[in-house]
């Protein structure tokens, strides 16, 4: 089987950083072109230098990891330390890497890279801001058609948000930027927080993870240490969902989700609800459906892919 290419992009973030391993950690399946980072979860300077900690961890310093755009397209950046803290990737030990940012706008490889690939070759995965990747679709149209899919970590309808009442984050911070990206005819798979909370990992399953040995899995299990602290007034017990490697999971396994095609527009004018990902679930609007949503994951397989996979690095 030859692997499927893809183009992750990112904000690193604790949940990012796993969706990355994970992804690192399947080559049979995923050959990941390179990462681009955008400003999101922490500002531009210290995602990009987190997705370098990233692919040193894995022990993939040849994935190159390219810097893209410091701030949304029209808002003010609005960061998430309360979450992931100062670094974005506090409670892990790592070291300042070594491996040089590459000097390319990560925008403009993004583009040049899609461009250069056949038709369909190229899958994108937003794992934060949508920036990049509008910006990308804006300076060359061209692209949009050639993709083949962008798999994404944003929105929400049934859970409602969690940076306002009606926003997720990742969306939240550039819901211009998703709106070209759910408007642009691109095929689109949304893991949504609805999703997402159907996916926690439990104090347990980061035992098993640490319990393999690898130098990937104990800083992995660490940072999700850290990344439980936070939501603790959401959850009931002490497990805690791991976002971003939704993303990854699906490209893996795809069946262990349900999903259902819908038409979804991003609100971007109301001052109460910008940012809403409005999912058409039963089809009353009657307009095309736009994109593949997906509502719960089945647990078990899916920790136990990733376990295999982290635990695989070095």
């Amino acid at each position: 089987m030859t692997p499927r290419k893809i183009i992750i992009d990112t904000d690193p973030g604790q949940d990012d950083a796993f969706a990355i391993l994970f992804a690192l950690g399947s080559p049979k399946e995923l050959e990941v072109v390179g990462i681009t980072t955008v400003g999101g979860n922490v500002p531009l300077r210290l995602t990009a230098i987190n997705a370098l900690k990233v692919v040193e961890l894995a022990g993939r310093p040849d994935v190159p990891v390219f810097a893209g755009c410091p701030a949304p397209m029209v808002k003010p950046l609005m960061t998430a330390e309360y979450v992931h803290g100062e670094t974005g990737l506090d409670g892990a030990d790592l070291p300042e890497p070594v491996t040089p940012l590459q000097t390319e706008h990560g925008v403009n490889w993004m583009v040049r890279t899609i461009m250069e690939a056949e038709v369909g070759e190229i899958t994108v995965c937003t794992l934060g801001p949508m920036t990049n990747l509008a910006m990308a679709m804006t300076m060359e149209p061209r692209i949009i058609p050639r993709i083949r899919e962008v798999v994404l970590m944003g929105g929400g309808f049934f859970e409602g948000g969690n940076a306002t009442p009606a926003a997720e984050f990742n969306i939240f911070v550039d819901p211009h930027a998703a709106h070209k990206v759910f408007a642009s005819g691109v095929p689109v798979t949304m893991a949504g927080i609805d999703c997402t909370y159907t996916a926690q990992m439990t104090p347990e399953w980061l035992g098993e993870l640490r319990a393999t040995g690898s130098r990937a899995a104990i800083e992995a299990a660490n940072l999700a240490d850290f990344f439980r602290i936070y939501g603790s007034h959401k959850f009931p017990t002490e497990a805690r969902p791991i976002h971003d490697a939704c993303v990854t999971g699906y490209l893996l396994a795809p069946e262990i989700f349900e999903q259902r095609q819908c038409h979804v527009t991003v609100e971007i004018s109301s001052p109460v609800t910008i940012g809403m990902t409005v999912v058409d679930w039963w089809h009353v609007t009657g307009q095309e459906k736009n994109c593949n949503v997906l509502r719960r994951i089945d647990p078990d397989p899916f920790f136990a892919l990733m376990l295999e996979r982290i635990s695989a690095l070095p």
